[in-house]
């Protein structure tokens, strides 16, 4: 019984740890964007003696956050959509139909979770097909990037759903994209929550990608817009930090709301897969 309760008391002490790794550079920044310029400057866990709330507004009409969170709001919800789309249609086919192709073409998608990114013959297709520092060739690029481990997360949970309602629905007179998008859609929601939240959070936190395929401002995301707003204002530390909170911030009540769903879907198709 003693060592039953230590080692819970150890692995309490571990999470407790673990939490405050987490939370302090949070409050950090959350503390830090209320000050002013001088009292930031060591980013000190003190309170702020006096709150400055328009640091926020200064941040909002120097780093053009307006513009920039528009581009991230298109970027992270377009490529959700697209990808979570194709990479249900993708995992419902090669689930239904396993024959050796698809039980090869499987493995070969979901390579892609593991597998480094080649910016090099990446960027080559992104300039013949004219996607290259366009809104809609982030889209495209961001979508394609969550496809593998949206595969491989659906793909599991559609072992849970019996190939006996398929056969019923089509006796009925579902034709496949009926079956798929009236049936099997339905059923996957918990799944498919999981796969958008963390295609969402993946999309509206990604750095290299705007970096390396974005030259014009305009077309910036948020992430590129804190790096720049911080080689302009790096001595501001209270500015600076304003700018990441209100980064963050969106990614954060996301995760909130739909925290539940992510792990209702991820532990439902883990028996099978």
């Amino acid at each position: 019984m003693v060592a039953k309760r230590s080692k819970q008391a150890g692995a309490h002490l571990l999470a407790i740890f673990a939490s405050l790794i987490m939370v302090i550079p949070f409050y950090l920044i959350v503390v830090n964007s209320l000050k002013n310029s001088s009292d930031a400057s060591s980013m000190s866990a003190a309170l702020p003696s006096t709150m400055h709330v328009e640091n926020f507004t200064t941040v909002i009409a120097t780093g053009k956050l307006g513009i920039t969170f528009f581009n991230s709001i298109y970027y992270a919800t377009g490529s959700t959509i697209l990808g979570t789309l194709l990479a249900a249609m993708a995992a419902f086919v090669l689930s239904r139909n396993r024959t050796r192709f698809n039980r090869f073409l499987y493995f070969f998608i979901i390579l892609g979770i593991a597998l480094p990114t080649n910016f090099f013959t990446l960027t080559k297709v992104m300039q013949i097909t004219a996607l290259i520092n366009t809104r809609i060739g982030m889209v495209i690029l961001y979508a394609a990037g969550q496809i593998p481990f949206g595969v491989f997360l659906i793909y599991g949970f559609l072992d849970t759903i019996p190939k006996e309602l398929d056969e019923v629905a089509i006796m009925d007179g579902c034709g496949p994209f009926q079956l798929f998008f009236q049936i099997i859609v339905p059923l996957l929601t918990p799944v498919l929550v999981t796969e958008a939240v963390l295609a969402f959070l993946g999309a509206w936190g990604n750095f290299i990608m705007p970096l390396y395929y974005l030259n014009n401002t305009a077309n910036w995301p948020m992430t590129l817009s804190a790096y720049n707003f911080f080689d302009m204002y790096h001595m501001n530390w209270n500015l600076f930090s304003a700018d990441i909170l209100m980064t963050v911030l969106p990614v954060i009540l996301v995760y909130l709301a739909a925290q539940r769903y992510i792990l209702s879907g991820m532990t439902a198709g883990a028996v099978k897969g």
